[in-house]
């Protein structure tokens, strides 16, 4: 299944408690049909005539939509809980237990109007919504509530609350099953990027690995004349700016060739590279701009063996839908605090940088083992604007996955340096260093141009059981759990 093209699914339960009037239920569930129709999203429910109230009261309705939802496990992506009135907390716990579905739940309780509080009218969700989080407590379900107690379902913040719940939903359903392939080892010099491929599998997240030498000979396979090949070509030329030897272009187009079809055969959601030096001596080109390529169509490639770097990526792009880059943490920006330079080779999507990239020389490489074998690296600045940045690491000692999540900028600020440079701007990054440093997380970080720390700090604590960090969070998100 391809994640980022699959249509979302939502299994909704609309719940209530008879003794108020359940036809608040009517107007709800018109608002979200309306509401998720807008957003692409499809909507899997019972028609009101199967129910006494037309929503899920009893026992007997939660039995009835759970068989639904069991009969389209395969799908739903997520579960929608609405409570136009008190609702009935063990209907909507049954619901989700008998159905299997071990998916996200988001809970939403609907606005009381303050003149409208007669018996007739009044809704109580906003104390109907404290039983069934306590109920879906008990029973162990997570699930995740929206951004206010209350909120009415045709107003504009809930609909935010739904399309950051489907990128949620989208973002542990990929995660979960992910399959990342390993092109050849991990440079010996970098122990940094080691990880536990068994914690890894632990989270529904499986490795693939292939010796780079397979790569190679598939690569030195493909004929010129190849469909492929030509039409690979035309998209490296339209791709970015760059005046190679006619022999190194033709080495990246057949790298290239290569390194899809094993994407393609093998069902992988990302990849992790030995992006130096084998390539590089065995076959004559860089894996720059392959990597750039694939990560711009929403494959993310990670530099240098990094398995839990590509696994970041792939959470950001999941996460956002947009390209995610593997950077270092990498240079201080003079005595400027809160600011850093973030940098790579050349591995950058051109939807990260949002320019049109150069290809050229891989510039600290080439410098040891020759420029004519090196041809590859994406070069370019990123322009400025919003950044998310996410690492995930495997403390295998310990036993657990562990993550750090938070949001900044990118910033135009001169920086002369060869390669992809990102000038970064995050508050307080002193603290944000220590807590790098004193926890062991590895240089490399992966970014994206969007604004999606909740999202992944959700994926990650509440429905993967990762231990993370969220840098600067909201101080109306930081609730303790006891």
């Amino acid at each position: 299944m391809d994640i980022m093209r699959k249509k979302i699914v939502f299994g909704v339960i609309i719940g209530v408690r008879g003794f108020f009037n359940p036809t608040l239920a009517v107007g709800d569930r018109e608002a979200l049909a309306k509401a998720l129709d807008g957003l692409g999203i499809e909507c899997v429910t019972l028609p009101p005539e199967a129910t006494a109230s037309g929503a899920i009261e009893t026992q007997e309705d939660a039995a009835k939509l759970a068989a639904l939802f069991r009969s389209r496990r395969e799908d739903i992506d997520g579960i929608v809980v609405l409570l136009p009135n008190f609702g009935d907390e063990q209907a909507v716990a049954e619901t989700i237990r008998q159905s299997g579905l071990r998916v996200p739940a988001l809970v939403q309780a609907s606005d009381d109007e303050v003149d409208k509080v007669d018996l007739a009218s009044r809704r109580d969700a906003f104390c109907g919504k404290l039983s069934v989080c306590n109920n879906l407590r008990q029973y162990g379900i997570p699930f995740t509530d929206t951004s206010l107690h209350t909120c009415a379902v045709a107003g504009d913040g809930f609909k935010q609350d739904l399309k950051d719940f489907a990128a949620l939903c989208r973002t542990v359903r990929g995660l979960s099953s992910a399959k990342i392939g390993m092109l050849g080892t991990r440079p010996a010099a970098f122990q940094t990027v080691r990880c536990s491929e068994k914690l890894l599998q632990a989270s529904g997240i499986k490795v693939i690995p292939v010796d780079m030498s397979v790569i190679i000979a598939a690569a030195k396979q493909v004929g010129t004349d190849e469909g492929d090949y030509r039409e690979t070509l035309d998209r490296i030329r339209a791709y970015a700016d760059m005046d190679p030897k006619p022999e190194a272009l033709e080495k990246i187009v057949k790298y290239t060739v290569a390194v899809e079809r094993f994407v393609r055969d093998n069902g992988l959601d990302a990849t992790a590279v030995q992006c130096w030096d084998s390539l590089q001596n065995n076959f004559g080109c860089g894996s720059c701009l392959t990597q750039s390529m694939m990560s711009d169509r929403l494959k993310p490639s990670a530099c240098e063996g990094d398995v839990a770097g590509a696994v970041s990526m792939l959470a950001l792009a999941l996460a956002s839908g947009q390209p995610a880059a593997l950077l270092d943490w990498n240079n201080n920006y003079g005595d400027e605090p809160d600011v850093c330079v973030s940098t790579h080779c050349g591995n950058y999507p051109a939807g990260f940088m949002g320019v049109k990239p150069t290809v050229g020389v891989m510039g600290v490489l080439s410098s040891s083992i020759g420029a004519e074998v090196c041809f590859g690296a994406v070069k370019g600045k990123v322009r400025p604007g919003a950044m998310t940045f996410f690492r995930l690491s495997t403390e295998d000692t310990g036993g657990y996955i562990k993550a750090y999540v938070g949001e900044g900028e990118f910033i135009d600020k001169p920086f002369a340096m060869d390669g992809g440079i990102a000038v970064c701007g995050v508050p307080k990054m002193r603290k944000l260093f220590r807590f790098l440093c004193a926890n062991g997380f590895e240089h490399h970080v992966a970014m994206s141009r969007t604004r999606t720390a909740r999202i992944l700090h959700e994926a990650a604590t509440t429905y993967l059981g990762w231990r993370a960090y969220w840098h600067n969070m909201p101080e109306d998100l930081d609730v303790p759990l006891l």
